[in-house]
């Protein structure tokens, strides 16, 4: 039996930008269970990340029904936090618009209607970001609309949304400090 809302909820899309920094921290971190989407599934192995390394380490969630069946695991009431990290542009667009068609996506649009605090690492957030791609580094220059949108996604009850991989790591390290709970100290 797994106590009322001990665990993070960490979902996973389709981004590159900074992943291997936001896992890193997913497996710091307690008690957490990872949340893919369709499209993480396809980036995680080009970042070294298989199923089964990953299993090592996570209970792992796919999204491999229509109606996002393991989103009923939070009326279950075992996360108290709902990550999702990294975040395209895609699954920014969504969230702040109120489009839940992806595990992520419904993940985050049930967390908040139960009063969950989400915490975004949203990717496309300044005028230029450099970012690692599985090959090469590369420079993006987000337009207007994916900025609209993580400034929409702010506004968003229960989300916090963080630009980088060290303010992830101070948003999570608060999140910890409100629970009454630390990082992990080993790689178990």
């Amino acid at each position: 039996m797994v106590a009322a809302r001990s665990r993070f909820a960490w979902t996973v899309t389709g981004s590159g930008h900074y992943l291997e920094e936001a896992m890193a921290l997913a497996m710091r971190l307690p008690d957490v269970d990872l949340f893919l989407s369709a499209a993480a599934e396809e980036v995680l192995p080009q970042y070294g990340f298989t199923l089964e390394v990953l299993r090592q380490r996570f209970r792992v969630f796919r999204d491999k029904s229509a109606s996002s069946v393991p989103v009923g695991m939070l009326y279950e009431d075992l996360y108290h936090t709902v990550v999702v990290a990294p975040a395209t542009s895609n699954t920014v667009a969504k969230c702040a618009f109120g489009i839940s068609d992806t595990l992520p996506t419904n993940m985050f649009a049930q967390a908040g209607k139960l009063g969950i605090p989400g915490l975004v690492f949203a990717c496309d957030t300044e005028p230029v970001v450099v970012t690692k791609s599985p090959h090469d580094w590369v420079t993006l220059k987000p337009r207007a609309i994916e900025l609209d949108n993580v400034e929409r996604l702010r506004r968003i009850d229960f989300c916090e949304v963080v630009c980088s991989p060290a303010a992830l790591e101070a948003a999570l390290h608060a999140r910890l400090q409100q629970l009454s709970r630390a990082w992990n100290t080993s790689s178990s």
